[in-house]
């Protein structure tokens, strides 16, 4: 114990350095947690997805979904889950899987939906970029 004070002493900026970091990682591991969905790779939305239950929302732009996208995912502008919306109040009972290109605008969605009340939502990590680089099947129809 006594070489670990010494070590802080004799180098401080290397010491709040490390408390910062592990500042940081316990700051995003419990705001993961807290949120109230789950980020899944490809491989582990695949299960849910083939489970039957699970309604695929892809907030890509027309375009980019229209290239390429999840099978039987259905298209949302994303400003629909702003306001009350017929469409999206049907996904209450569902379990949501969130995509968009990356999976950062997801994350947004994601939230919108817990807010609104879906029991089951989860992001697809990477997004359909991650989704197509590991060769997981699209369809275009």
């Amino acid at each position: 114990m006594e070489q670990w004070l010494e070590f802080a002493g004799n180098h401080p900026l290397l010491s709040s350095g490390f408390v910062a970091v592990v500042a940081i990682l316990i700051w995003t591991e419990i705001s993961g947690r807290t949120r109230g969905f789950r980020e899944l790779s490809p491989a582990e939305a695949v299960p849910m997805i083939n489970g039957g239950k699970t309604v695929v929302v892809d907030i890509s732009p027309v375009a980019e979904f229209n290239q390429g996208h999840i099978v039987g995912a259905k298209h949302f502008v994303p400003s629909r889950f702003a306001k009350p919306d017929p469409e999206v109040e049907k996904l209450k009972g569902s379990s949501v899987l969130v995509v968009c290109k990356s999976g950062q605008t997801a994350l947004s969605t994601a939230a919108a939906l817990v807010k609104l009340g879906v029991a089951e939502v989860a992001v697809l990590k990477g997004g359909m970029a991650q989704w197509k680089s590991d060769n997981y099947p699209v369809t275009r129809a």
